[in-house]
């Protein structure tokens, strides 16, 4: 019985790890859309947002199960508890994929990104694949210094995010209102991406160590 309970358990886990890979994939498809102009593969990536959704749905009916039959304490407990919350992270990390792309097909058969800016939304997009990847393997490996070092990437995120609007509000910007609404969102849309995977592997330090990532201090290397 118990084996059939952590099978369960590895299940939601893994589960995760699925959501995560599939999320990291969308953003990157979307970027590509976006700067290529690529209407096909914005659809693409708009429609498979459903099984995202069907993906956070069954997580979320297994954790819940698990909760109701076997009530799980201390460690279980908060394996379940912070997978739902991860999983409505990863949902929202496909949402945003999903309005990336929507620009990309707004504006076609234009890209939605004038030609002085696709590097840094480019930039953009790597790093939000990035970033999700680092993510995985957190929900791989479980490793808390790993998943500290992602708030840290994130740093490069809101960088970028500055950058552009350093062109938005230069007084030489030629591309009008419509292309500055376009690229003011899809700099938002990257920014909470982002945050989101930083916001996984918080939530993993927590699973681990049962302290909230800002209050963990981790222990100092004693051949150091």
């Amino acid at each position: 019985m118990r084996d059939a309970y952590h099978e369960e358990l590895d299940a939601v886990s893994d589960s995760l790890v699925e959501m995560a890979r599939f999320v990291g994939s969308a953003i990157g498809r979307a970027t590509t859309a976006m700067l290529d102009a690529d209407l096909k593969l914005a659809e693409t990536v708009i429609a498979a947002d459903i099984k995202v959704d069907e993906m956070h749905r069954d997580l979320e009916n297994a954790a819940i199960a698990l909760l109701a039959r076997q009530q799980p304490v201390a460690t279980d407990l908060r394996i379940v508890v912070t997978s739902l919350r991860m999983s409505a992270d990863l949902e929202r990390c496909g949402d945003l994929a999903q309005h990336v792309a929507k620009v990309a097909r707004l504006r076609f058969p234009d890209s939605a990104v004038p030609r002085d800016l696709s590097a840094t939304i480019l930039e953009m997009g790597q790093l939000a694949q990035r970033l999700m990847a680092k993510a995985t393997e957190v929900l791989i490996t479980k490793d808390v210094d790993l998943a500290m070092q992602l708030e840290q990437d994130d740093d490069e995120m809101d960088s970028l995010h500055r950058t552009l609007f350093s062109h938005l509000l230069d007084e030489r910007w030629k591309h009008g209102i419509e292309t500055a609404v376009d690229v003011t969102l899809l700099g938002r849309y990257y920014e909470r991406f982002a945050d989101h995977a930083v916001s996984i592997a918080r939530r993993m330090v927590y699973l681990v160590t049962g302290e909230h990532a800002d209050e963990f201090s981790p222990e100092p290397d004693p051949t150091v």
